[in-house]
C-alpha cells in the first residue's frame, strides 16, 4: 500500500481517489517483477523500491505508446526509451552474478 501512495504521488493522483487502483497496483507488480528478474532476486531490495515506483509510473505514462520509438504532439516530440543509464546502473549495483 506504501509503494501505491508514493506511485499515486508521484503521478499527481489525489490520494484518496481509487479509480485506478487496480491499473497502478498491476503497474507495480510488473515493475517488480522486472526488478526481481533483472537482478536475479527473489526480493526487491529496499534500497530499489523507489525505482519500482518510477519504473511503474513510466509505464503508466507510456499507457497507449506501446511500440512506438518517439512521439510527437502539439510540436513537442518525446522520445520513448526502456531503462536510462542511471536507472540501468542502480539495477546493476544489485545483480546477482550467474556463476556455473
Amino acid at each position: 500500500m506504501k509503494d501505491l501512495t508514493r506511485l499515486k504521488r508521484r503521478l499527481d493522483k489525489a490520494a484518496d481517489s481509487t479509480d485506478e487502483d487496480g491499473l497502478l497496483t498491476d503497474l507495480l507488480d510488473e515493475a517488480e517483477a522486472f526488478v526481481k528478474g533483472y537482478t536475479r532476486r527473489r526480493a526487491v531490495p529496499e534500497a530499489l523500491a523507489p525505482l519500482v515506483c518510477e519504473l511503474a509510473a513510466g509505464s503508466y505514462q507510456r499507457l497507449g505508446l506501446e511500440g512506438q520509438q518517439s512521439h510527437t504532439e502539439g510540436g513537442v516530440t518525446l522520445t520513448l526509451e526502456g531503462l536510462n543509464e542511471r536507472q540501468r546502473r542502480q539495477l546493476e549495483a544489485y545483480r546477482l552474478a550467474i556463476v556455473g
